[in-house]
């Protein structure tokens, strides 16, 4: 009896030794780390505001790829939100939420977890760096609340293990993700050239008149070619009793330094007929015909000098990335002041980029 007594004192006193020790432990735990990348700070910040690109930079799913990922809420800002659930120990159930956006400073995730504490959140900021500010640093910080609880503060001896180690993963592989896009600031799209950002919008199926060619760099050039093709576009649509149904289309295969690589594209359509008009008769003609599925397009419109259409094209394509819109196919533009007034300053154009 007295043995068994002693071992009940013996556990006793270790148990208020652990609570003891446990109620000096930090009730909080705040960790903290950085990266640099040479992208904007608009691309940084759109990539890491919106659930589209979510998994390309959190390791939830190096831990487990049979992870279900399930999106809620918004798509982009305040309020999106994805979950996940996952059978390996580690990785558990749990959830990401953005609660605070700040645009091009910061972004705030509330986080559920399984594991011990309270009040999980995650804090990315933003600050121009380097020389002239052209690279961008993102400081990742992680705050959890284990209050009173003395098994949480020791499970709270932990997390920099655990959470810290993710964190240096997740902002590694943000680092590649953010290289993937191009280097555009697209945000200053109104003040540069008075375009509005790019925006999402669907695109209908449609038949495709095209005739392609390879041209040297010369405006001169360029142009006779472009208004040489469109001729022959035109005498097929009037040999098979056909109707433009948009303006003229610019799509361009590869513009280097020597030559560019384009077609001139027109979109018909027929009395009678849907979408896919078949049995369109090409003979003797360079013409070919092209059929196009509906599609979600990323667009945006310019109206001046052709030579900025380049640029443009870049920062559609950085749009597209951050938001989480793979491009495909090739870029375009809607000629919709005609082929002669695109080559003055004057020119009008709506550019797209077909995306998935």
């Amino acid at each position: 009896m007295t043995r068994l007594l002693e071992i009940l004192i013996s556990i006793a006193i270790v148990f208020a030794l652990f609570v003891i020790v446990g109620i000096f432990l930090p009730s909080s735990r705040h960790l903290s780390e950085s990266v640099q990348s040479n992208r904007k700070i608009a691309i940084a910040y759109d990539l890491l505001n919106n659930t589209r690109r979510f998994t390309d930079w959190n390791p939830i799913l190096l831990h487990d790829p049979a992870a279900s990922i399930q999106t809620s809420g918004k798509d982009e800002g305040v309020g999106a939100k994805i979950s996940y659930q996952s059978k390996v120990r580690g990785v558990g159930n749990g959830s990401w939420e953005i609660t605070q956006a700040e645009p091009n400073k910061r972004i705030e995730y509330a986080i559920t977890t399984d594991s011990p504490g309270s009040n999980k959140r995650s804090e990315f900021t933003l600050q121009a760096v380097g020389n002239r500010g052209r690279n961008t640093q993102i400081t990742q910080t992680y705050d959890v609340d284990y209050g009173f609880n003395p098994i949480a503060r020791y499970a709270g001896l932990y997390v920099s293990n655990s959470v810290g180690e993710d964190i240096k993963l997740g902002l590694g592989r943000l680092t590649n993700a953010l290289a993937g896009v191009p280097n555009i600031d697209y945000s200053q799209l109104p003040a540069q050239y008075k375009s509005p950002l790019p925006t999402l919008g669907n695109r209908p199926a449609e038949t495709l008149l095209t005739v392609g060619a390879v041209v040297p760099i010369d405006r001169d050039k360029i142009k006779a070619q472009m208004n040489s093709n469109l001729e022959w576009i035109k005498k097929v649509i009037a040999s098979n009793g056909l109707e433009q149904a948009g303006p003229v289309r610019i799509i361009t295969n590869e513009q280097g330094s020597a030559n560019y690589s384009f077609d001139v594209a027109v979109p018909v359509k027929k009395a009678g007929a849907g979408d896919k008009i078949e049995n369109i008769s090409t003979s003797g003609t360079p013409v070919k015909v092209a059929y196009n599925d509906a599609s979600k397009v990323v667009g945006t419109t310019f109206t001046g000098d052709m030579g900025n259409l380049q640029r443009l094209r870049d920062a559609i394509r950085a749009w597209s990335l951050t938001h989480g819109y793979a491009t495909v196919d090739r870029p375009y533009e809607l000629w919709t002041g005609g082929i002669d007034a695109g080559f003055t300053e004057q020119g009008q154009y709506t550019l797209q980029w077909a995306v998935k």
